[in-house]
């Protein structure tokens, strides 16, 4: 059953917690190193989008990459919670889209900057539907995909990650307080590549259990 924060605008968001480099085939193809502890990014609230609305390229960059993820959205405030209890913090997952213009990244990292320009950018995180989580969910087994133009680019499995979902909610919320509306995207797989105005991206979780459609401008 879908929430009705499907239903409503953007304003009832909170932070957006990104998590990096944390599918050890996609650190390779970045020519990456794993990191001890996850790497922890933001993105601005003005960079949701949702099925069916479209993704603006900037001017500022001529690379931009779709990364599909796992979203989860918190549902309580949450602060220093231990592994065990890190789920009952988790309201609902959807698939969720963290683009990045590769360009701008890239020339950040060579100087030691860091990425918020390549990841903040209107329109740079587009979200399916959410659908509630229960125990009876298998967070950690959950298949994910995209596809551009019928294409399939990325596909792969949450086993797969370096760190699963309870390390990630660990981890934040001995650092911040998590609050409800609050999303976490917990890193992509390897495909990720250049998309185009012109572009339909269209990505999936579970069993179809979140999809999203959205379209390149």
């Amino acid at each position: 059953m879908d929430f009705k924060i499907n239903e409503y605008p953007h304003l009832q968001f909170g932070t957006l917690f990104c998590i990096g480099r944390n599918y050890a085939k996609h650190v390779e193809e970045m020519n990456s190193k794993q990191s001890d502890d996850p790497v922890v990014f933001l993105k601005p609230r003005c960079s949701i989008i949702r099925s069916g609305e479209s993704i603006l390229l900037p001017n500022q960059s001529e690379n931009v990459h779709h990364e599909v993820e796992l979203v989860a959205l918190i549902g309580k405030e949450t602060k220093n919670i231990d592994h065990e209890h890190a789920l009952k913090s988790v309201k609902a997952l959807a698939v969720g889209l963290d683009l990045t213009a590769r360009d701008l990244q890239s020339t950040a990292k060579k100087s030691g900057l860091p990425w918020t320009l390549s990841k903040g950018f209107n329109t740079f995180a587009p979200i399916g539907n959410f659908f509630e989580y229960d125990e009876s969910i298998d967070v950690q087994n959950l298949d994910i995909s995209v596809s551009v133009n019928g294409v399939n680019r990325q596909s792969s499995n949450t086993s797969l990650m370096l760190f699963n979902l309870e390390t990630i909610i660990h981890y934040l919320s001995t650092r911040f307080v998590l609050y409800p509306g609050d999303l976490i995207f917990t890193g992509t797989p390897e495909g990720v590549s250049r998309i185009v105005p012109g572009d339909r991206i269209r990505a999936a979780l579970g069993n179809n259990l979140s999809t999203l459609e959205v379209y390149v401008k």
